[in-house]
């Protein structure tokens, strides 16, 4: 009875031993496999992974219109660690993809690996390729490789405001990359879930929806009117900015050529850099503007200032001459600005005086970044102004060239102008508020030099619309010439103009860089601006302010 009942009990603790060893096995050699396998599982059906916010555009009645959301693609993904014939797989997997096939066959003998994506956004002819070849996952098959559903971004309106919007890189681990995907990544990818072995303690939270100032109808048409232009002059390339003068809201940003925001890794990382925040230019004639709403608010001239135009002016051995190479005489600053007259912009400076006209431009911004909402803004520059402080140098600034700016800083400057001369932040995030930079000029000088660009509009005709004050101003630059100094025989050509002109309810700048011929602004980008403006003032439906003029 004694021998029986010891040898239950070693039969027993042997079972015990092997339980308890089976457990230790299970819970400690094994348990980063199992963990291992419980994230891969978590991963894979997207517990782990929260749900990006969604960006989306407004119009004038505050709809809200999706630009940036999610939705489930096809993966095709291999289990390395089932893999039996990893060459086998790879060659057939290469031909589906398009992907090296030593490449796939290095990823497929990773023994203990239980997940590799294999193609993302996979077609349907790729998916059925796939089922067609049967690899499945069963014993005795010699692939492993299945398709899952996740989530990837997805752009309804292709290249629209491309630059504007960014994307969300195939690397999860990057989120977003380039324009407002990267600038509010943190706010838009949410918080992922935190598991402990097998379990989930701590959901994914989704993140937040992104609205912005964009309104998508002025957008589509910006982007189309700048696309015609682009195409019909042969320029190398064309941006254009919508603002809203009183809060700084941005309406529309694009630039041509595009990408396709669902497709961008068919492009060169060039392509991702947005021209109105990340380049900088030589603005041209349209800076005369700057020039002589500086000299007025500084009571050194008035619209009807005159001085005597002789064509040509000689500064430091160097000669300024007039775009038309004419001497126009007896002259008012109205008058300069409406001929767009090279040395009445420099009259005006040197009557202001270079200290006071440097003093203004940092005034006017272009010392400082925007402050946009958009990722890596740049800095213009008025170094010219700041290490060789020649009489030639502010001569040349006074007009335009030799200073460079973006886009953007040149736009938030002639909107202030707009404004009253109170300069707003330009934003995109519908949800902040308006900021007050400052006043830069008073109410009377803004006022006065409204008045010189609606002369100038109205004189030239080509930008005029019927029954509005239109305030405006052309810019034709020439390129600088970085190997041999100097310039070339290229321009930019640039347009900023606002309507009604005393009220304004948006400013447009349109521009292009390079057009064929070298023609003047007044061929090109100006007519694009009237069709913009004419748009904006239909859509918004404003009344007319000038039943004057009515032709």
């Amino acid at each position: 009875m004694g021998v029986r009942i010891t040898v239950i009990i070693a039969v027993f603790s042997l079972l015990y031993s092997s339980l308890v060893f089976k457990l230790y096995t299970v819970q400690v050699e094994g348990r980063e496999r199992y963990e291992a396998e419980a994230f891969s599982f978590h991963m894979k059906n997207g517990y782990l992974n929260p749900l990006r916010g969604g960006i989306y555009f407004t119009d004038k009645s505050g709809a809200v219109l999706p630009a940036a959301i999610n939705k489930e693609y096809p993966t095709i993904y291999a289990v390395p660690k089932d893999v039996k014939d990893a060459v086998y797989t790879a060659e057939i997997l290469s031909d589906i993809s398009m992907r090296d096939k030593e490449e796939l066959v290095t990823i497929l003998n990773k023994k203990d690996d239980l997940y590799e994506p294999v193609i993302k956004k996979a077609t349907d002819e790729e998916v059925t390729k796939v089922l067609e070849n049967n690899f499945g996952c069963l014993e005795g098959k010699k692939g492993c490789v299945d398709i899952e559903y996740k989530r990837s971004r997805l752009y309804p309106l292709g290249t629209l405001a491309a630059h504007l919007l960014g994307f969300v890189s195939a690397d999860e681990s990057v989120g977003g990359a380039y324009g407002v995907e990267f600038y509010y990544n943190g706010e838009l990818k949410g918080v992922a879930g935190v598991p402990e072995g097998d379990r989930i303690v701590q959901s994914a939270k989704a993140g937040d929806d992104l609205r912005l100032t964009i309104d998508l109808n002025i957008q589509k048409e910006a982007e189309k009117i700048l696309s015609v232009l682009v195409e019909k002059y042969k320029a190398e390339k064309g941006t254009v900015i919508v603002q809203d003068p009183k809060t700084g809201k941005i309406l529309a940003m694009g630039s041509t050529p595009t990408f396709d925001l669902n497709s961008y890794n068919k492009y060169e990382l060039k392509n991702f850099l947005n021209p109105a925040v990340q380049a900088v230019y030589e603005p041209g004639s349209i800076f005369k503007i700057i020039t002589m709403a500086s000299a007025l608010d500084a009571g050194a001239i008035t619209p009807q200032t005159t001085y005597v135009d002789t064509g040509s002016l000689t500064l430091n051995g160097k000669t300024i001459r007039n775009w038309d190479l004419k001497a126009h005489g007896k002259l008012t600053m109205t008058q300069v600005i409406e001929g767009s007259v090279n040395t009445g912009a420099a009259f005006a400076e040197n009557t202001l005086g270079h200290d006071n006209f440097y003093k203004y431009l940092v005034k006017f911004g272009f010392k400082d970044k925007t402050g946009i909402d958009l990722p890596e803004e740049i800095l213009g520059s008025l170094r010219p102004l700041e290490v060789d402080r020649r009489d030639i140098n502010f001569a040349t600034a006074s007009f335009g060239q030799g200073v460079s700016m973006t886009p953007v800083s040149l736009l938030r400057a002639m909107s202030a102008i707009a404004n009253h001369g109170v300069m707003m932040k330009p934003y995109l995030n519908a949800d902040l508020d308006p900021v007050v930079v400052g006043r830069v000029v008073s109410e009377e000088a803004s006022r006065e030099v409204v008045g010189m660009m609606v002369s100038a509009v109205n004189k030239a005709e080509i930008a005029r619309i019927k029954s509005y004050t239109v305030a405006g101003k052309t810019g034709t630059a020439q390129v600088s010439d970085f190997t041999r100094g100097g310039y070339t025989d290229e321009v930019i050509n640039t347009y900023i103009g606002f309507a009604p002109a005393y009220d304004p309810k948006f400013v447009i700048l349109i521009k292009i860089d390079k057009p064929a011929g070298a023609p003047l602004a007044g061929l090109t980008v100006v007519p694009a601006f009237r069709d913009l403006a004419q748009f904006i003032l239909n859509y918004y439906n404003v009344p007319p302010d000038d039943l004057v003029n009515n032709q």
